[in-house]
């Protein structure tokens, strides 16, 4: 079993990964405190805002594999190219998704209002914004790089 405190070791990949992906929700659950006034523990697993957890986490993991085989190494390329696709859907297609949610919503309301249909609505804020998903991988970056790069 290898220790904490060495340099590319499993653990510290895995907290480098989980630490980037949490501390972005944690934000989203912080935000939510200041801006509501209550605390909401349901904001730690939501989708959508700022900053992106799955570009956090994606960044962070695709840094730690960069540090553990090396930037030009199949490892490395896997999951920067999943990164890649990780973050043009949480802003490109997942923001549409969204805002076709909004569309429903309002018809949807429109139609309640005449009796037509219920009052079921759909999730609006699933994708991010450009800047939410840059802000997340800077995010897993910094964690990846703060947590298994070798400092010595």
């Amino acid at each position: 079993m290898t220790s904490l405190i060495e340099p590319f070791s499993p653990e510290r990949a895995c907290w480098a990964v989980f630490l980037s992906w949490f501390s972005a929700q944690l934000y989203k659950v912080m935000s939510g405190l200041i801006q509501e006034k209550r605390l909401n523990l349901r904001l730690i697993f939501d989708t959508g805002g700022m900053p992106s957890s799955h570009a956090a986490t994606v960044a962070s993991l695709s840094t730690v594999v960069a540090l553990y085989y090396g930037v030009l190494t199949m490892p490395s390329l896997i999951t920067i190219i999943f990164t890649i696709i990780i973050m043009f859907d949480a802003a490109g297609v997942r923001r549409s998704v969204g805002k076709q949610a909004q569309v429903l919503n309002k018809m949807s309301d429109e139609l309640n209002e005449k009796g037509y249909v219920s009052d079921a609505r759909v999730k609006e804020l699933l994708g991010h914004t450009p800047i939410e998903v840059l802000v997340g991988a800077a995010l897993g970056i910094l964690f990846g790089l703060s947590i298994c790069g070798d400092w010595r």
